[in-house]
């Protein structure tokens, strides 16, 4: 060998030895990420107002077109046992903290009692503490004081109405800018009030698609809660929106499919932004509603008895559909019992994030990623309990059993005395509580002691509210005004703009 060659032959050497546990190293890393999982996700959650499991075509609706959904759907780990609270500012509640919403103190949509107690740690801020970027769009309804707004709860943006539908005022402190619509509504975004052109479903998902294409070139996560008003009451979109649907359903039925169609439709165009920013595969999209079905169950319920604010399957039964392409494989079903609760322990865990000794206490939903990643996974027993609240101020002492229900895998224990075998009778249409003795004083015994401990959470019950909203004042200190006779009356206490309550029915 030349000296030349013997030279290049030692220089080759010398590096190889340099670069050989370099190497060595970065395999090691490689495989250690691979076995860790997938980065921690960004977090989409989508959630409609009053939209039913039977609202949609994939569910087997016969009418409504929801085809950016189905496409969803088939791409989706599917909760088929997943239930929600009977109304919408519970379950928001409950969803955002991982407990029961009368731990939070809300056990109304209004008078105070829609207040999500301070004490509470959100979802929201957790995240935030944890690295991520936060946002919410469209309905909040959790205290409309400036005290309880989404800023104060963890969320960085927020672009949000008052009360729990656009244009709603009660007395006390819940309710929306006066004189508001869904056409060119005024929105709250970050503490002041804008005028805006167009249809209100619109405006809030082109908001959350902007906010996340601001997040997207960042170097932290994001977590972005969609929620659009609609499909609640007052069903007030663009005659263009519904027409399709006009002499095939009745007319308020039609309102309330386009609304539906027109949240499809954006929920589409979500998903194909983030396609167009190729984002889709790291980011963790969930789609659910907040509460069973309201003016479409007279068309279609998936065969379950009632709607929203009763303490049946149509009321808290919802679609649950969660997709994470590079996080577990979609297309399946999933029959385990699962609900709003596990929401916070599951995307905690999913995130990464640890969650503090106070969030452990707090929270009593589970974690379902073992389900996420293989629906059939062991899952043991449980019982939820479903309470609609909505007691007259002062008597929930005497509301104990008025409106509840209690249930496991198999049976459910409705008003203290209706006892359904869900397996065999989905519908709620068999009382058969003489069959099932044994049954019955489990579900009664666990029942009791639930209601015994959530007592002493209920801080909203004497609480009394502003003389004037605080939206209207704001509002009227940013554009003038100021309050009459007609806006500072009180409200029908039934609720003047809420959906009537609907009475249970034979399932279709």
């Amino acid at each position: 060998m030349t000296r030349t060659a013997l030279n290049c032959f030692r220089r080759t050497f010398a590096v190889s030895a340099i670069l050989l546990p370099v190497l060595l190293l970065l395999s090691l890393a490689r495989e250690l990420a691979a076995a860790a999982g997938p980065a921690a996700p960004n977090i989409i959650i989508v959630m409609p107002d009053d939209v039913g499991y039977g609202d949609f075509a994939c569910h087997g609706n016969p009418i409504i077109r929801t085809p950016a959904v189905d496409r969803f759907w088939k791409d989706s780990v599917r909760f088929t046992q997943f239930h929600v609270s009977p109304t919408c500012a519970p379950t928001r509640a409950a969803l955002l903290t991982g407990r029961h919403e009368f731990k939070n103190g809300v056990t109304h949509t209004i008078y105070e009692r829609e207040r999500l107690t301070p004490k509470a740690v959100t979802l929201a801020e957790a995240l935030k503490k944890g690295g991520y970027r936060t946002g919410i769009f469209g309905k909040w309804h959790l205290g409309d004081e400036r005290s309880y707004w989404p800023d104060r709860r963890g969320f960085q943006e927020f672009y949000i109405h008052g009360g729990g539908g656009i244009g709603q005022t009660y007395a006390g402190s819940c309710g929306d800018a006066p004189g508001n619509s869904n056409i060119n509504p005024v929105v709250l975004h970050n503490g002041r009030f804008e005028k805006t052109q167009g249809y209100c479903t619109d405006l809030f998902f082109a908001q959350a698609i902007r906010w996340i294409d601001e997040q997207r070139h960042a170097d932290k996560p994001f977590f972005a809660l969609i929620t659009p008003n609609a499909a609640h009451a007052p069903l007030v979109l663009p005659e263009s929106y519904y027409q399709q649907y006009v002499g095939r359903v009745p007319n308020m039925t039609a309102k309330f499919f386009g609304m539906i169609e027109n949240i499809d439709t954006n929920f589409g165009r979500l998903l194909d932004r983030l396609d167009e920013w190729n984002i889709a595969r790291r980011t963790l999209v969930v789609f659910l509603t907040d509460n069973g079905g309201t003016v479409g169950t007279g068309i279609f319920n998936a065969g379950m008895r009632a709607g929203k604010g009763t303490p049946y399957q149509g009321a808290t039964r919802v679609p649950s559909l969660w997709r994470w392409l590079d996080g577990f494989k979609g297309g399946v079903d999933c029959p385990a019992l699962t609900a709003h609760i596990d929401i916070m322990p599951t995307l905690l865990a999913l995130a990464n994030v640890r969650a503090s000794s106070r969030i452990q206490r707090q929270m009593e939903g589970r974690d379902i990623s073992a389900l996420l990643r293989n629906p059939g996974a062991p899952w043991s027993e449980r019982t939820l309990v479903t309470h609609v609240g909505r007691w007259p101020a002062g008597q929930h002492a005497s509301a104990k059993y008025s409106g509840c229900s209690i249930r496991n895998s198999r049976f459910t224990l409705v008003n203290n005395r209706e006892l359904y075998d869900l397996t065999a009778d989905p519908g709620e249409l068999r009382n058969v509580i003489a069959q099932h003795a044994d049954v019955v004083a489990d579900l009664r015994r666990t029942y009791d002691r639930w209601w015994t401990e959530v007592q002493p959470f209920l801080v909203n019950e004497e609480a009394v509210g502003p003389a004037i909203n605080p939206m209207k004042k704001l509002y009227w200190r940013q554009f003038g005004g100021g309050p009459d006779a007609a806006l500072l009356q009180v409200m029908d206490p039934r609720g003047k703009f809420e959906p009537p309550i609907l009475a249970p029915k034979a399932p279709k």
